[in-house]
């Protein structure tokens, strides 16, 4: 999708306040040093997304710590065979603090900081499960890579490639109250959103992505919820996106669907909401039932709201409940109904606030998906 760049600000509570980088001294004890960067930190030594970027799996499964941002973004919407019904968020963030780092002989310093948001949706139970988790790549305690097989981790919370060509993999998660155990089978070739994968999030060169989803991944596993445990068969929609400052200073927050349709065809539309209001980014993508693809312009499709929710954990008030009309270029047009499963999906720590739901498609298709809603607890502008 485009995806929550919400390192959000619980991650930024981590860059503005400090996070120790740790080396041996020579004598054996441990010192360690608090490193303080702000939002306005000199992003010259991180590359951009400029041109299309010459994609190759597996090899772009893993981290590009070139750039500044990255994620691994999973949403899933599974159900028992006696049609208890769940949604899942699994999603991994990286953060290059230092775009050189110097060398050290420690393997506990690192230039690069993770951090892991993990949900699950009870719809029949009507209950929000959320934890997240953050880590320094050094030492092995989180990463991504591609070699030999697509991997990204943070302490025992990984997806983890069980193939060599990473159309197979595996999704395990313990939180504790809740829990996930799920493999995923690719069945259509990695969507290329925007232009060849360069999608723009504003005007200014250098503000956009890198951007590619895989729309449709057959899901099969078990959720632990407290002390039972269901298996579970269904769809997964996955994001992987990386940047420097994708964000332009006017940006309010997004809007963000990933729509899996009953019809074997798939439907991702973002908007991006500056702060002066107005909606002109970014676009979206429409998968046709052999993977081919379809850009959407942000011209070409109107999202309205039809209601509104306020959360009694950070106040924000979400729209909640859609009417979407796309129409697809060289195609049909769809009238769509998007129902949140549950009015409460928001993630919530204190520090982090945004909406990341389970939604049911009705309409001239039905199908599942997932929406998320950023930057009506607070703006997002100049975070990302």
């Amino acid at each position: 999708m485009w995806r929550i760049l919400l390192l959000g600000i619980g991650m930024l509570a981590i860059i503005l306040f400090g996070f120790s980088l740790i080396d041996n001294t020579t004598d054996g004890d441990v010192g360690a040093t608090a490193l303080l960067v702000d939002s306005n930190m000199d992003i010259s030594g991180f590359e951009r997304a400029i041109e299309p970027w010459a994609w190759q799996f597996p090899r772009d499964y893993g981290a590009h710590p070139e750039f500044q941002t990255e994620w691994w973004y999973y949403t899933g919407n599974v159900a028992t065979e006696d049609g208890q019904r769940f949604g899942y968020q699994f999603t991994i963030f990286r953060r290059a603090i230092l775009p050189n780092m110097e060398a050290s002989d420690s393997e506990w310093r690192s230039d690069q900081i993770y951090l892991a948001h993990f949900t699950v949706s009870d719809i029949t139970g009507e209950q929000f499960y959320q934890a997240e988790r953050f880590s320094r790549e050094g030492a092995g305690l989180a990463g991504a890579t591609a070699d030999p097989r697509y991997r990204v981790w943070l302490e025992d919370w990984q997806v983890i490639a069980l193939n060599d060509d990473a159309t197979l993999t595996q999704i395990t998660a313990d939180a504790g109250e809740f829990a996930v155990m799920m493999n995923l089978q690719q069945v259509k070739p990695p969507a290329l959103q925007g232009d060849n994968g360069l999608s723009a999030k504003s005007e200014t060169p250098g503000n956009a992505s890198y951007y590619y989803s895989l729309s449709r991944l057959l899901t099969e596993g078990t959720i632990r919820v407290g002390a039972e445990t269901f298996t579970i068969s269904g769809t997964t929609w996955m994001d992987h996106e990386f940047s420097t400052s994708a964000l332009d200073t006017d940006a309010q927050g997004w809007d963000w669907f990933g729509l899996i349709l009953d019809n074997n065809a798939e439907l991702m539309l973002g908007q991006i909401r500056l702060s002066e209001g107005g909606t002109p980014y970014f676009g979206g993508l429409f998968v046709r039932e052999d993977g081919s693809t379809v850009y959407l312009d942000a011209k070409t499709f109107t999202i309205t709201s039809t209601g509104t929710w306020t959360s009694p954990h950070s106040g924000a008030v979400y729209p909640s409940g859609w009417e979407i009309t796309v129409n697809v270029p060289d195609g049909e047009t769809l009238r769509l109904t998007l129902t949140p499963l549950l009015p409460d999906q928001e993630l919530y720590t204190g520090v982090t606030a945004y909406w990341e739901g389970a939604v049911q498609i009705t309409g001239d298709v039905t199908g599942y998906g997932y929406a998320e809603l950023t930057g009506y607890a607070s703006a997002m502008s100049g975070r990302f």
